[in-house]
């Protein structure tokens, strides 16, 4: 293994982990951010080129912004480290294969939604359709076998969620319904049923943490697409043996 590769799609994540930071938390709002400089959120003054180097920045202004001095948001170096370990996951699990390409596009795909929907309980309808043509296009140049398994991943992801929506009315979000829409066309059908299986085990044991520890009242919304994020990054890395270990128990 090159360590050179390693530390390369690191740095190459935690770059684009600071990008996804400004999608996700400008693109639900309506903000532009291909061409404005970045800004403190508090006192709106613009951050120079030094005050935006990931993680990096962070750690040297303890977590403050220089000129207010206001705390800034652990999320910022938090998501930044996060892509940075998946991209560089990613290159570990897969090497430089055609299969890298979907690997680092899910993940990127997957790091926007969970910023948005931590911060506006929100699945962004823009990343979802910026991100599906991607990934049909190269899940076609990298089927699966069977060819169609995408497309049965897809329907019976939206579906099932629509039918947990009308169910529990409203229990889940439109945009949960869809990005699984999307999952399945990268995951499949097995694999999409095991992400709404273990996104749920993963939600209801934070559910019960944070109740416990009286951070969330009973019946507080809470957004659920950061629990798919990890269930299918889970599931698209190691459902294979996951799904072959449960069937051997039978």
């Amino acid at each position: 293994m090159d360590i050179f590769y390693i530390i390369a799609f690191f740095l190459f994540g935690v770059t684009f982990g600071s990008f996804y930071n400004v999608i996700g938390l400008r693109l639900p709002k309506d903000i532009p951010f291909h061409n404005d400089r970045s800004y403190c959120p508090s006192c709106e003054n613009t951050l120079r080129p030094t005050e935006l180097i990931p993680i990096m920045s962070y750690v040297i202004q303890r977590g403050k912004c220089r000129y207010c001095n206001t705390r800034i948001s652990p999320l910022y170096p938090t998501i930044e480290m996060i892509t940075g370990l998946l991209f560089a996951f990613s290159y570990i699990k897969i090497g430089l294969q055609s299969e890298l390409a979907i690997s680092l596009l899910f993940v990127s795909m997957l790091v926007i939604i969970t910023v948005s929907d931590i911060a506006y309980m929100i699945i962004p309808n823009k990343v979802l359709l910026f991100f599906l043509p991607l990934l049909v296009i190269l899940r076609t140049i990298h089927p699966m076998d069977p060819w169609y398994n995408p497309l049965l991943g897809s329907a019976v992801g939206f579906l099932l969620i629509a039918i947990i929506i009308i169910a529990s009315k409203g229990g889940m979000g439109a945009g949960d319904m869809k990005l699984f829409g999307v999952l399945g066309i990268i995951l499949g059908l097995g694999k999409t049923l095991l992400t709404l299986f273990l996104a749920s085990v993963i939600g209801l044991l934070f559910g019960l943490i944070w109740m416990a520890r009286k951070r969330i009242k009973r019946r507080q919304p809470i957004p659920f697409g950061p629990f798919i994020s990890i269930a299918a990054l889970i599931t698209y890395f190691y459902g294979e043996q996951m799904i072959s270990y449960y069937l051997e128990l039978f």
